[in-house]
């Protein structure tokens, strides 16, 4: 969809950002057939509540919109940005107390975005003009990114398999003169990703290994690697029905990772980029992998089977250790990993894994400053006997039930051993709820704050 951001307009019609302390006066200085109106209907300025008020004409003069009690936006900034949702067609403009002007226009929209691939609807005709110092730009990069991911995640997997996946990324890098190259069905196991093929082994859509570059080779290496089962039945220990509905987003780690991809490409970041997603569907037939299996994985470790629904470790294992052999600058995978994870922190908050001191303050400065939450939780190495295995070198489900999150950001450290700045990325990938500027369904996470982190170290010219 297209950006719902304008230049500044005079003419645009104003959305009055009021608390409710500040309502009286602000009520007062409005005046006329506004304050009488507003009265009248009760407006009181609660956090989202919105009222579009006419001149004495009849016409529509403006709208008021509820900050919440004070300190309520600052904690939200995304808060603005419900106006989207809630305003009839016409040229909009914020008045009023803003925190963070660029962020109430990036909510703006996040929140004007629809998934209408299946079920046709109009465009929505409510534009934003922004202030004069937001930077259009660079709203229009982080929302074109959070479009690309939200799309591929809400895409159902009869019409997003391994191959459309892999499409997607070449549409991506091929006409920003990247180079994308794919490892396909058999061929897996010739090259050495023995455990994407065996995942993937199960399906009639071949399973695949996708690795795309970008960027001058003698720029600072930044990979990403990103979790791409495009639909998780749980194989043989197969996902109950109420389980199973979401597991289209189960490529939501793939999904992300390109989307910051895109950013980087559009941002032209002096860095070689390179993007890895291993391409799988996790099935059940006569020729999906078995609790008990043993496989090599392309570390030289193998893996014996706990749990057939543990498949995203064992994808991103392979491609990890591809992506370590390099030793990037930076490596940061993106995964759809463990109801753990959301059992810890819901599925607002995603937590991530490093070891990287400086990259765990960089991570959350950023994520702070982007409102893009993201949580620091410890790769703790006394859970690592969680992983171990009577005739492996590891087991790929830990024991015990505990600490689900931990044991399988422990199980992915395993694969990376020559790159010290790495970060790993448990999100959710979906919005079970609405909230401002983040409406129900296919979400983006993390990617806004990681862009942040990675185009300060290494700024376009």
């Amino acid at each position: 969809m297209s950006l719902p951001l304008l230049p500044p307009d005079a003419a645009a019609l104003p959305i009055h950002l009021t608390t409710p302390d500040g309502l009286s006066a602000r009520l007062d200085a409005l005046g006329g057939a506004i304050a009488t109106f507003a009265r009248a209907n009760g407006f009181e300025a609660k956090a989202g509540q919105c009222l579009v008020v006419p001149d004495a004409t009849g016409a529509i003069a403006g709208a008021l919109f509820g900050l919440g009690r004070r300190g309520e936006a600052a904690r939200t900034p995304f808060l603005p940005g419900k106006a989207a949702s809630l305003l009839p067609a016409g040229v909009w403009r914020f008045e009023g107390p803003v925190e963070d002007m660029e962020l109430a226009a990036l909510a703006f929209a996040l929140e004007s975005w629809r998934f209408s691939r299946y079920k046709s609807a109009p465009e929505r005709e409510t534009r934003l003009a922004v202030d004069a110092t937001v930077d259009l730009d660079r709203i229009g990069l982080a929302a074109d990114a959070v479009y690309l991911a939200r799309e591929l995640v809400a895409t159902p997997a009869n019409d997003l398999g391994p191959a459309e996946l892999a499409q997607a990324i070449r549409a991506v890098f091929e006409p920003a003169g990247g180079l994308v190259a794919e490892t396909v069905g058999d061929d897996l196991l010739s090259a050495n990703f023995p455990l994407v093929h065996a995942v993937g082994q199960g399906s009639e859509r071949a399973p695949r290994l996708v690795d795309a570059t970008w960027g001058e080779a003698s720029n600072p290496k930044v990979t990403l690697v990103g979790k791409g089962v495009v639909f998780d039945s749980g194989g043989y220990d197969i996902k109950p029905d109420s389980a199973m509905l979401l597991m289209k987003k189960d490529m939501g780690g793939a999904a992300n990772a390109l989307a910051l991809a895109k950013m980087i490409i559009a941002a032209r970041l002096p860095v070689r980029l390179r993007l890895i997603v291993p391409a799988v569907e996790n099935s059940v037939s006569g020729r999906a992998f078995r609790p008990g299996d043993v496989f090599p994985s392309r570390k030289g470790l193998t893996v014996e089977i706990g749990n057939t629904d543990a498949e995203g470790r064992l994808v991103l294992a392979d491609a990890l250790a591809l992506a370590d052999e390099e030793a990037p600058d930076l490596l940061v995978d993106l995964a759809t990993l463990t109801g753990a994870a959301r059992v810890a922190l819901g599925p607002d908050l995603p937590p991530f894994y490093t070891d990287d001191e400086g990259l765990a303050a960089d991570v959350a400065g950023a994520s702070r400053a982007v409102f893009d939450p993201v949580w620091r939780m410890p790769l703790w190495p006394a859970y690592r006997t969680m992983l171990d295995s009577k005739i492996a070198d590891l087991n790929n489900a830990g024991a015990g039930g505990f600490a689900g999150s931990i044991a399988a950001a422990l199980f992915l450290q395993k694969f990376v051993e020559a790159t010290t700045a790495w970060a790993h990325f448990d999100i959710y990938a979906w919005a079970p709820a609405a909230r401002p500027g983040r409406p129900e369904g296919a979400e983006a996470q993390a990617i806004r704050a990681l862009f942040a982190v990675i185009s300060t170290r290494w700024p376009a010219a």
